[in-house]
């Protein structure tokens, strides 16, 4: 049997000992998204908020996680550098035997007192990790607890009400509950070596075991979330409280394309009349293939080339709008919404104003968006360069598109 005799508290490290319970599986909650304590609320895992409760109180010290076998890897991908600041112990079959194995973890540190807390009570508060701490005797234990406020009923076998029970000086149970550390360690080491093990809160073993437990005032705010619908209460309140930020998207594109002997050239949809054409092998609509890449490139899907290969022939003389839609149909996909589209075409002719309108129109039917959502400018070149020579034309887009959801931190 291990030795677990009272020992004093290192002079040095006043700081308590903590034991966190996430071993485990939360069935009740649902497993769509793992195990309760890793499901995501306001952004984070349940976990990783209790972790940082205690980690970040001035008077806790070494801080153990019972965690399941197979939640190593969530556990540390939701701790993130936390993980690196607790001892991770695998837990046992049940509550009382993954705190007795936490317990253990502390020996070396030798706290003179200890907190045990369940890892789904995320919403636990430095006042009263506080109050807790304060209640410990050499020979006591504190428990959080709230008055029973409903009225209770004792059901009979046949399902009928049998009695209503008098809830004076009733209390419902939370977490962190504290102890001595080598008494509450005795107690679990001798239920195990017992055999005992249904107990379901550690101030049942300390009862059991003789050690007096001192009630102190709870906080309504210590929600354990058991329920899949607990899960989703969390997340709303946190999604309320903290900072949003937006997952809104930016993608540029640039294309540029050469004259070659023609009657015409393809901009953003339209056929303008010309002494030349572009060259491509496509239609050669260097807005279009400029703002296919923007699209493309808010989703991370690649670019033109990698959907619509040049050297396949089936693209040979294919309108462009094909391509835009194409990635306007990826982004939404994604849940994507298309604010704006901004094209600015670089030519010394033809000149774009007068067909700007028509523009537009085809741009709002390819993206499914208003006009005043889109913006088609032309430049020139100020003679400069193969533009300013009259050599080819050259096309810069912009989109904007709002996804689903906040930015990760």
């Amino acid at each position: 049997m291990t030795d677990t005799s009272e020992k004093p508290a290192d002079a040095a490290n006043d700081k308590v000992g903590v034991v966190i319970v996430a071993a485990g599986r939360g069935a009740r909650a649902g497993q769509a998204d793992g195990p309760k304590q890793y499901q995501r609320i306001g952004g984070r895992a349940v976990i990783a908020r209790t972790l940082e409760a205690f980690l970040s109180h001035p008077k806790t010290g070494a801080v153990a996680v019972a965690i399941h076998a197979d939640d190593r890897d969530l556990f540390r991908q939701a701790a993130g550098a936390n993980a690196d600041r607790v001892i991770a112990v695998i837990g046992g079959v049940s509550r009382q035997a993954s705190v007795r194995l936490g317990l253990l973890a502390l020996r070396e540190h030798a706290p003179g007192r200890v907190l045990v807390h369940d890892a789904v009570r995320p919403f636990v508060d430095a006042a009263l990790i506080d109050r807790t701490i304060e209640a410990i005797g050499e020979r006591q234990g504190s428990l959080p607890a709230l008055p029973v406020a409903d009225t209770l009923k004792r059901e009979s076998a046949a399902g009928m009400i049998e009695e209503t029970v008098s809830r004076t000086g009733l209390h419902a149970a939370q977490t962190p509950q504290g102890f001595p550390f080598w008494p509450l360690l005795a107690a679990h080491e001798k239920a195990h070596h017992l055999g005992k093990a249904d107990f379901t809160d550690d101030a049942a073993i300390a009862e059991w075991a003789h050690i007096p437990v001192k009630i102190v005032a709870g906080s309504p705010d210590n929600v354990k979330l058991t329920w899949a619908r607990d899960i989703a209460m969390a997340d709303q309140r946190l999604s309320g409280e903290r900072p949003r930020f937006p997952d809104i998207r930016t993608g540029n594109g640039y294309d540029v394309h050469a004259f070659e002997p023609g009657d015409h050239v393809t901009l953003c949809g339209v056929a303008i009349p010309h002494d030349r054409k572009l060259s491509g092998h496509s239609d050669a609509d260097v807005g279009l293939h400029a703002l296919t890449d923007a699209l493309l490139a808010t989703c991370g899907a690649g670019d033109i080339g990698t959907h619509f290969p040049p050297s396949d022939p089936q693209w040979k003389g294919a309108a462009s709008r094909i391509f835009v839609e194409h990635a306007a149909k990826l982004v939404r996909g994604g849940g994507g919404r298309i604010a704006n589209a901004d094209i600015t075409l670089i030519c010394e002719a033809p000149r774009v104003g007068p067909h700007r309108e028509a523009m537009t129109a085809a741009l709002s039917a390819m993206l499914g968006i208003s006009p005043d959502r889109i913006s088609i400018k032309a430049t020139t070149n100020e003679k400069l360069g193969f533009v300013g020579r009259e050599e080819g034309i050259a096309a810069i887009a912009t989109a904007s598109v709002v996804f689903p959801g906040d930015v990760p931190e």
